[in-house]
């Protein structure tokens, strides 16, 4: 087969030889079950390698246009028509399981969310939306000298997958963090995770199946309702007043619904920022044994308290395996590095390990163990007593600005620690008629629509994140709020 080469081409001589046999089949020149030379003929013929001769009819074979019979030879194939793919046009509707996807999905997302990130907005905004602390604030330079020196210290081992609960010597740090705050447990009963989201996830498809029933307090956490929702979980939920949730009407709904599960923030609850009393956290874990329903108990920022006494966690009142007890670091350390933790005991958390595995191998090592670092030196702790300082600080400037610009017939409760201000607008104001007004001002919130199982419940709420910005940026937001309040009037009208 004499097949013209050209070697000074910046083609691969292998495709050259390919297209050649290519073109002559699409050509009829080469017909069906024509025996093609040797590998080693053709290379010989060519003056060329071998292996380039079998890279070419290794192309070919893989276009589905030759064949290899095992000690006959190589043959070509009937050549088969392509039948064209039809290119989508715009605004054509999307594949039958795309729109499954998309009718899943909507009942989770936020539409307004969506929309702002997208559109234009003030130069210089300030956002009290945000779920994180202050960027400015997080210990960058610090935890950077941390890697580093992880990195010299346990080289490779680092970067391994490690222990399917976690890096051990931090297991035992975080036992003995929680030991000084009361909750008494193991470091085997500690699970290491990709921050406490991840634990959300794992523990609720462990123990529940679509269309199960799970109460929560209303209204709660927005990334756990739509980690519920995107599980087909049926939520029920149940009223937060100044002390929490009101525990004296969860028997009603036991007996009702019979709940999978019952989840709940008792420490700074997001979004309102109350503290669930002690009374009813030993009610809470009573009724939860009579009626055998696990408790999930979400302590994001249980440590950032600015003032009053500290209560003990549900966990620490847990007579054994009733409570299964997740917090995180990404709050007070930083939301990238994405570690948290949970704490349990019994088949359920082998179970949780094994879920994990599946799901991601396991938490970065290296992170595991320069977080291990930082707080076994006593960074995270110096660092936690400068962030309650500027915090309350923040909390206390906002507070004061809503005094002194807000209409004064907004309700609202001063929270005794972590991150937000739950702020009720005045009867018959819409907050999420207040969104676009807002953002055209320069400012954002979090709308208290988000924060309900009944997104109905919350028209009139707003959650306020008063640590991520200065105290003149505070008191600049909230200006900026108040003037975007007559525009929402007009629209109210």
């Amino acid at each position: 087969m004499r097949i013209p080469l050209d070697f000074q081409s910046e083609q691969p001589l292998y495709r050259q030889i390919a297209g050649y046999i290519r073109q002559g089949i699409s050509a009829g020149g080469l017909a069906t079950d024509v025996r093609l030379p040797s590998s080693r003929q053709l290379a010989a013929d060519l003056h060329v390698n071998r292996i380039t001769v079998e890279n070419a009819y290794h192309e070919l074979e893989d276009d589905g246009l030759i064949y290899t019979r095992v000690g006959s030879g190589t043959y070509v194939l009937p050549l088969q028509p392509m039948a064209p793919i039809p290119r989508q046009e715009p605004g054509a509707p999307w594949p039958l399981w795309q729109q499954a996807v998309q009718s899943r999905t909507a009942v989770y997302s936020d539409p307004v969310r969506d929309e702002l990130i997208h559109s234009p907005g003030h130069p210089s905004p300030i956002l009290f939306n945000k779920g994180v602390g202050d960027i400015r604030h997080y210990p960058v330079d610090e935890f950077r000298k941390v890697l580093q020196s992880v990195m010299r210290r346990d080289g490779m081992d680092a970067l391994d997958y490690g222990d399917l609960y976690g890096y051990k010597p931090l297991r035992e740090t975080i036992n003995q963090v929680l030991a000084s705050q009361g909750l008494l447990t193991r470091p085997d009963h500690i699970l290491i995770t990709a921050g406490s989201q991840q634990a959300l996830a794992l523990i609720t498809r462990l123990l529940l199946m679509p269309g199960d029933v799970l109460i929560t307090e209303s209204p709660t956490y927005s990334g756990a309702l739509d980690l519920f929702r995107a599980l087909e979980l049926q939520v029920v939920g149940i009223p937060v007043d100044q002390n929490g949730m009101q525990v004296d009407k969860l028997e009603k709904l036991l007996q009702q619904y019979h709940p999978k599960m019952i989840y709940t923030i008792p420490n700074f609850q997001n979004p309102t920022g109350v503290c669930m009393s002690l009374a009813r956290r030993r009610e809470l874990i009573t009724l939860a044994d009579r009626y055998n329903v696990p408790v999930l108990e979400d302590d994001y920022v249980g440590d950032l308290r600015y003032e009053g006494r500290m209560l003990p966690s549900l966990k620490a009142l847990d007579p054994g395996g009733r409570v299964i007890y997740v917090s995180t670091f990404s709050k007070m350390v930083m939301p990238g590095l994405r570690v948290g933790f949970l704490a349990a005991e019994g088949p359920v958390l082998d179970g949780l390990a094994q879920y994990k595995h599946v799901n991601d191998l396991a938490t970065s090592s290296l992170l595991q163990r320069a977080l291990e670092s930082y707080v076994t030196v006593g960074s995270y702790h110096a660092h936690l007593r400068r962030t309650i300082l500027l915090y309350r600080k923040r909390r206390d400037a906002m507070l004061d600005a809503i005094h002194r610009y807000m209409p004064p017939d907004v309700q609202m409760d001063a929270p005794a620690g972590g991150l937000f201000i739950w702020l009720g607008l005045p009867k018959g104001w819409s907050a999420d008629r207040l969104v676009y007004p807002a953002w055209e001002q320069g400012v954002t919130f979090s709308p208290g629509s988000r924060y309900f199982p009944d997104r109905a419940d919350g028209e009139r709420w707003m959650r306020l994140n008063y640590v991520a910005n200065s105290p003149e940026e505070i008191e600049e937001g909230i200006i900026r709020l108040r003037k975007a309040m007559p525009q929402m009037g007009k629209q109210n009208d």
